[in-house]
């Protein structure tokens, strides 16, 4: 049975799980699951996951939800090649710092600039403070310094001189929308090199595919107002 990946582009770990995949030769059966339509909060998507969250898995009869824990099961699972979850003991311990650092942190500090400076005035129609703004981007430039000064440092990779899940989760935290005023790479040589070598590593093309729909964010339509009312109050859950 193929395995199925219910997932949306534009969703960070959604993003890292369809690029692990394609890069490694893994067949699935895409299931788009569309975030912005409220898709994800369906009694159907719920019967996959009731946390109605994606990503989730199926692989067979065994349902698997959970970005870092899809990814370590495809690893496992697929014999992919080691430098993505090195055997070394410590490399791979270097690995799961980075996986569990990030989702409180990093991860979630993108995914408010995100919303604060794109998705609320652009697709909700929503004013956002600039005030809060302002605190929210000052957060993130101190989270990607420390993102350099600790796990970046002078290495072609976080983990070395190679790719590993862990750049593939970073990468796809930092990608945002041209003009979103994010400014990740700008000012940042160390980071936009890095960008790159991650970039040339995945393959432009794949690269660019996953992140076509988070790219264009700042040209989506406004939201219908009862998927606005249906999307709200999560959205506002899940960055404040």
């Amino acid at each position: 049975m193929v395995l199925e990946l219910y997932l949306d582009l534009l969703s960070q770990p959604c993003r890292a799980i369809y690029i692990f995949a394609k890069k490694n030769g893994i067949p699935f059966q895409l299931r788009t699951v569309e975030l912005l339509k409220g898709q994800h909060l369906s009694d159907a998507f719920a019967q996959v996951n009731p946390l109605k969250k994606v990503p989730a898995m199926k692989d067979g009869d065994f349902t698997l939800t959970e970005s870092v824990a899809i990814l370590l099961y495809l690893t496992h699972k697929c014999k992919v090649p080691d430098f993505w979850y090195p055997q070394d003991l410590q490399a791979r311990a270097c690995v799961d710092e980075y996986l569990a650092w990030q989702h409180t942190t990093l991860r979630r500090s993108c995914l408010q600039a995100l919303w604060h400076k794109v998705m609320f005035p652009v697709f909700l129609r929503e004013q956002v403070s600039p005030k809060l703004l302002a605190t929210m981007l000052a957060e993130l430039d101190e989270l990607l310094q420390l993102f350099e000064d600790k796990f970046l440092q002078n290495k072609a990779f976080l983990v070395g001189s190679h790719i590993s899940l862990a750049d593939l989760v970073a990468i796809t935290e930092l990608m945002h929308p041209v003009g979103a005023g994010c400014q990740v790479f700008e000012g940042r040589p160390k980071l936009a090199a890095w960008r790159q070598r991650v970039e040339a590593a995945v393959g432009e093309d794949l690269f660019w595919e996953a992140h076509e729909v988070i790219m264009k964010a700042k040209d989506f339509p406004p939201a219908d107002p009862t998927i606005k009312q249906k999307i709200m109050p999560g959205m506002l859950a899940m960055i404040r």
